[in-house]
């Protein structure tokens, strides 16, 4: 209170008080100053703030005399010497390779030095970075494995490798030119040029011969004084010119001009010969496995393999070639032997000292391969995507995977190699990685020789074929269908006191289907559901069951294969929720002796021993191994790597007696059983439920069967519900499996790899895929083709298209085009609704075909099948007088006149009018009529086929026929253009834009036709026959050189959409030229633009290593999801970034053409195991994450080895651009991820 009323309240205008406010510089700082007045400021209105004095304290402080810096002070620091500057430094080069080295020249006998020979060395500056020839020097030594992505790969066989001699030979051959005859008069890509030659004769008239061309070849006297003259003369040339013009040709002697042009005219060009077609080269060779080789150990005394029994006759074969280092494709059923071809061609190879690399096509088999391999030879090494194991070996297993990215990056390795082996060939119909096995054949040096085994597939001969095409080397194709173990199938119907030991036969062991059994298994279950029915009412169950029904199926088939001695068996299912199921509802089942319970402990303990605490505790692991104690085991994708391990020794021990496996156990090494047990009959492929296809079934039911142990095999179909149908059995069972069909696309990966090497296109790969193998096969025979062709055409006279004539060449273009037009019309009409209507019985066509040319017929009867429909027509004809076939009417004009082109100027007998009937096919109906006649169909077919008896040839016709010949006959002569048809437009409502610009275009032509004045020219015939044959030749050269063009190539567009979409993100310039970007995205595996994308926009530098490895997880995880709620808001928003750089590459490819939406690319992305992976990165043990995710535990850890793969490749991606720190995490979230059970070594390799 006292403050307050010592302050006097200022006047009530602010400029009154006895205060200025100062701004002191550009800080925001004020100043209040007992001074009245209106604000101010140091400094000057509207300029930014400076200060000279501290600019110019830095100048002279940091600029003209920095010695009081302590950075210049060197009391404290190390010695330091004064460079010497050396511009002539930067001059210096490389020295140039040694062009030369001396030979020693030895005595042939003793071995003696007799001298040096100094021979030049070629390819000297060869490097893995410019060459792709083998003659290039190795790389280092650290890269020798896996090489280098910015490496080029080795050339690919069968195609020519060009030379220094062929590049020197095509130098010159360029340089030699006759600059006096050898010049263009017709400039590339034009169709005139400009002739240079002098005319001195005034062109005839229209439609009349030169009278100086005409009398030229007359001898009139004077000939030598002329010629003199002539030489004389500045108008030298002008005898060549006239040599050189159309009439120069010599004329025939005739009495008068008129005959001459006459003679001319009817002069008939003869139509041209074929070309012989070309022998056909045979690259795919069968072999005869039917006949023993007796002579065997004659040709091979010292084979490089031993087996302790005998081989079989096919292997034997297959060991032949081998010895003569031939190819061979071995295609055999499952438990065949094929495994021997490899053993010995790995044996081979290390008696010559040479390589082996043994592909697979998942990695379980190659690490099974590698156990079995590696106790049979010792010297083997195995290659996957996380395990490296005797890389130095001369026998390498790996996926097909690596060996494409070895190829590709120029690998060492490829040189020793002698031998690549691939197993599960028929692998390569699979949609999403068979194009690796395509790229692969393609890509292998030509000194490498292939060894395919593959089940029993109808298309062997063709495959081979095409690889022989490739390689430019023979293929032996080694095939049988013999098994060393019949088959018995078999029909299970339930487990009714009748029938619960009762298995009814459906194929034998010989091949023979049993009607009678499927009939008595199909009566025992129709008595069995009408028990049901008593029981349970008249509504009979349709479905398979539930568990309880299962459980009470299997226990009954199983005690009943206990009985008879038919374990162990594998059951497969085609579910894995249901494997489980089935195995863990037979609590009561007991298959194992104490002695059994005991080894099989004993090997469970020490399999699992090598698994932390926590880990040996998990659900999956404790609930495996006390069905494994109990003889029972489960095989599927859902189960952890090691735990399947385990179930296949065991089962391979006979310790497990009853399996329940998924079709992937299928896919694998020799694991037979005594019997086979298929749940069901039908599976779910992804899309749609449907039943097995042959190939599936055979590669199942092969498993069937103990070679040396057992007789025949047992293969069991179980009917929970309804017997299938015997047709869906006799199918499934005795049909031709899936034929080998090329699943080749083009990849990011594909096209840059490519790119990046300038000798090598990836138009010259699409040529050679196994797609475009029925198209380019015949390449060599279209070749020699065209060559004939062209030296035909080169022949051949030019036909005179002056004066009269000179619209000659527009009037037969139009008359083609007019014909084309036409036919597609007509086609269009053909599939059309209305088309195929108005084509009832009674209707007036036009029919041209090869029998009949324009002739009227009527329509007697159309078959039912709408997918196949012929009509039965009645047509005019000529009646036959003779046998000759010249006077059996007239044929179809050689020379189409204006008449003959717009109209279609019907055929009219020229003698009696006959008829006959024709089946026609849409495509024979030239036009559709507006004539319908009143008919008795039947009754003239009836008449028809009755006159078509021998005895009754010469019976006259009936009146019905006779009245339906004469209608059409009247019709022809009222109507010589023809009757008018049916309009597509008006009559039959075709309102397509296509139809509609045809009409138009053709009325167009018609006019065109009409208006031709070269018809009026007397040599109208015989020009137009001249032209005609020139055009077709013509015509049939580019049709070939289309062929052998990359033109016609099926994936031509989209290729070129692809380098589009790469060179719209800066992937590649305008040139073609790969750019940093795209040499980072050949070093990935997959998801190479997203990846790259992601790198170059920093969207992974910012994060933690595991928060890296999470979001990865999106890009190989395989089970679909939505994040969890629960992640941290970092992956949150990472996750969202991924997906808008995925959404921007999918829409720069639907802006390129690509048919793949954006939805589509994006929906790629399962980000469903985020949180699992974030959590396991950060060091969560594997039996707390169960609870993260219902995915099974199999494809939990499938996904984190592939995303350590990742990780690996990224680091690899870091280092290339120079992104250290980059590269430091990604090595460390792959560390992260490696560790305990998800990464525990593999039983295989111990």
């Amino acid at each position: 209170m006292m403050e307050t009323e010592r302050i006097v309240l200022p006047p009530p205008d602010p400029l009154d008080l006895p205060l200025r406010a100062v701004e002191l510089g550009c800080t925001g700082r004020w100043e209040l100053l007992n001074v009245p007045g209106a604000p101010e400021t140091t400094l000057p209105h509207g300029l930014p703030p400076c200060a000279p004095d501290l600019q110019q304290e830095a100048e002279q402080l940091f600029l003209s005399s920095p010695g009081w810096l302590p950075l210049h002070g060197v009391e404290h620091s190390a010695r330091k010497w004064q460079r010497k500057m050396d511009p002539w430094s930067l001059l210096a080069t490389l020295g140039a390779p040694v062009p030369s080295d001396l030979q020693a020249q030895r005595h042939p006998t003793t071995g003696q030095i007799l001298g040096y020979k100094e021979v030049l060395l070629e390819n000297t500056n060869l490097s893995a970075t410019t060459s792709l020839s083998l003659r290039r020097p190795p790389g280092p030594i650290s890269q020798s494995l896996w090489g280098n992505p910015t490496q080029y790969p080795f050339w690919p066989g069968g195609m020519d490798e060009p030379t220094i001699t062929d590049l020197s030979t095509r130098e010159e051959a360029e340089e030699e030119i006759d600059f006096e005859k050898g010049l263009l008069t017709v400039p590339p890509g034009f169709k005139k040029g400009v002739d240079f030659a002098p005319e001195d004769h005034p062109a005839p008239a229209p439609g009349l011969l030169s009278l100086s061309c005409l009398l030229e070849p007359l001898d009139l006297g004077g000939g030598d004084e002329d010629e003199s003259e002539a030489v004389g003369q500045p108008d030298g040339p002008r005898r060549d010119t006239v040599s050189a013009s159309p009439c120069s040709a010599p004329l025939a002697r005739a009495s008068s001009l008129e005959n001459l042009v006459l003679q001319e005219a009817s002069t008939a060009v003869a139509p041209p010969e074929p070309p012989k077609p070309p022998p056909q080269e045979q690259w795919a060779i069968p072999v005869d496995v039917t006949s023993p080789v007796d002579d065997f150990y004659r040709l091979i005394p010292q084979p490089a393999f031993r087996w302790a029994f005998e081989p079989d006759v096919f292997q034997k074969q297959a060991i032949l070639h081998l010895e003569r280092h031939d190819s061979v494709f071995v295609a055999a059923h499952t438990s065949a032997g094929k495994t021997v071809v490899a053993e010995y061609a790995i044996a081979l190879a290390q008696k010559h000292m040479t390589r082996t690399i043994y592909t697979s096509p998942i990695k379980a088999l190659s690490n099974q391969k590698f156990r079995d391999f590696r106790n049979t030879f010792g010297d083997v090494g195995l290659l996957t995507g996380d395990v490296q194991l005797h890389p130095e070996a001369s026998c390498l297993i790996m996926t097909t995977e690596i060996l494409r990215s070895m190829l590709y990056s120029g690998s060492d390795v490829i040189r020793d190699l002698e031998w690549v082996i691939f197993d599960e060939v028929h692998y390569i119909n699979d949609a999403e990685r068979g194009v690796v096995w395509e790229e692969v054949l393609i890509m292998l040096p030509d000194h490498v020789s292939i060894i395919l085994l593959s089940a029993t597939v109808p298309n062997a001969l063709e495959f081979a074929d095409w690889i022989g095409r490739l390689k430019r080397r023979q293929i032996y194709v080694i095939s049988t269908v013999a098994r060393p173990v019949p088959l018995e199938h078999y029909l299970f119907t339930g487990n009714s006191p009748k029938t619960q030991g009762e298995l009814f036969l459906l194929l034998d062991s010989r091949g023979t289907f049993h009607t009678k059994g499927y009939y008595a298994a199909v009566e025992a279950k129709k008595e069995r559901m009408s028990k049901h029915a008593q029981t349970f009412g008249a509504k009979q169950p349709t479905h398979q069951g539930g568990p309880a029904q299962d459980r009470g199926v299997y226990l009954s088939l199983l005690a009943s294969l206990r009985t008879r001695a038919q374990l162990p068996v594998v059951v497969f299912t085609f579910s894995r929720g249901r494997c489980d199921e089935q195995a863990s509802g037979l609590t009561s089942l007991d298959l194992t002796t104490s002695s059994e319970k005991s080894e099989i402990h004993l090997f469970l303990q020490r399999c699992l021993a090598r698994l932390r605490g926590s880990d040996r505790q998990l659900p999956q692991v404790l609930h495996m191994s006390e069905l494994l104690h109990r003889g029972l085991g489960v095989h599927h994708s859902g189960i952890l790597p090691i735990l399947k391990e385990i179930v296949e020794m065991l089962f391979s021990r006979g310790l497990v007696k009853v399996l329940f496996a998924t079709e992937t156990f299928a896919m694998g090494v020799n694991m037979p059983a005594r019997t086979v047990v298929f749940d069901s009959t039908r599976k779910h492929d992804g899309s749609t439920f449907r039943d097995l296809l042959p190939g599936e079934y055979v590669q199942m039911a092969g498993r069937a069967g103990r070679r040396g142990l057992d007789p025949t095999g047992t293969v069991i179909l179980l009917c929970k519900g309804r017997v299938p149908e015997m047709a869906d059995l006799h199918r499934m069972m005795m049909g031709k499996p899936s034929q080998l069909q090329s699943q080749f696309r083009l990849t990011y990966t594909m096209i840059l790899n490519l790119l990046r090497v300038d000798a090598l296109r990836v138009e010259d790969m699409m040529k050679r895929s196994f797609s475009e193998f029925p198209s380019r096969k015949d390449s060599k025979a279209h070749e020699q083709t065209l060559a004939e062709l062209t030296k035909r055409l080169g022949a051949l006279e030019e036909p005179d298209v002056t004066g009269q004539l000179v619209d000659l060449p527009e009037y037969y273009s139009c008359g083609e085009e007019l014909t084309e037009t036409r036919s597609l019309i007509q086609r269009r009409i053909m599939e059309s609704v209305n088309g195929l209507k108005s084509l009832s019985v009674g209707r007036v066509v036009i029919v041209k075909n090869q029998k009949h040319h324009n002739a009227l017929g009527v329509i007697l009867q159309v078959s039912s099948s709408s997918t196949s429909r012929v009509f039965t027509t009645l047509v005019l004809c000529d009646k036959p007088m003779s046998e000759d076939p010249k006077e059996r009417g007239p044929a179809s004009p050689d020379v189409p006149y204006p008449d003959d082109l717009v109209g279609f100027k019907l055929f009219l007998p020229e003698g009696p009018c006959d008829h006959t009937v024709a089946k026609l096919q849409p495509g024979d109906v030239a036009a559709i009529t507006t004539k319908v006649l009143r008919l008795n169909g039947e009754k003239i077919l009836e008449d028809f086929s009755k006159r078509q008896q021998p005895k009754l040839k010469k019976e006259p016709p009936s009146a019905a026929a006779t009245t339906a010949v004469q209608e059409l006959l009247r019709l022809a002569q009222a109507h010589p253009a023809g009757p008018p048809t049916l309009d597509p437009v008006n009559d039959l409502q075709l309102k397509d834009v296509s139809v509609v610009e045809a009409g138009l275009r053709v009325r167009k032509l018609e006019e065109l036709i009409r208006g031709a004045q070269c018809v009026h020219s007397p040599r109208f015939a015989a020009q137009y026959l001249k032209l005609r044959e020139r055009m077709q030749i013509q015509k049939e050269m580019e049709r070939l050189r289309f062929l052998l063009s990359d033109q016609s190539l099926l994936l031509l567009p989209e290729y070129h959409q692809r380098v589009e979409v790469l060179r719209t993100l800066g992937y590649v310039d305008e040139a073609g030229t790969v750019k940093l970007a795209g040499r980072v995205a050949c070093a990935m595996s997959s998801h190479e633009l997203l990846l790259t994308e992601l790198m170059f926009d920093n969207a992974l530098s910012a994060l933690r290593p595991e928060e890296i490895a999470a979001l990865l997880s999106g890009l190989v995880c395989q089970s679909s999801g939505d994040p969890s709620d629960q992640l941290p808001s970092t992956l949150k928003q990472g996750v969202e970034r991924v997906r808008a750089v995925a959404k921007r590459i999918g829409e720069v490819q639907m802006a390129c053409g690509l048919n793949q939406t954006v939805e589509e690319f994006v929906g790629e992305l399962n980000f469903g195991l985020v949180e699992v992976v974030y959590e396991w990165a950060r060091g969560m043990p594997f039996s707390e994450l169960a609870g993260l995710s219902g995915t099974p535990e199999g494809l939990v850890v499938r996904c984190i080895q592939r995303l350590a793969e990742m990780c690996r490749s990224l680091r690899g991606a870091a280092r290339l651009v120079g992104e250290p720190v980059l590269g430091a995490k990604m090595e460390t979230a792959a560390t992260l991820l490696r560790r305990d059970i998800v990464f525990a070594a593999s039983l295989y390799t111990q």
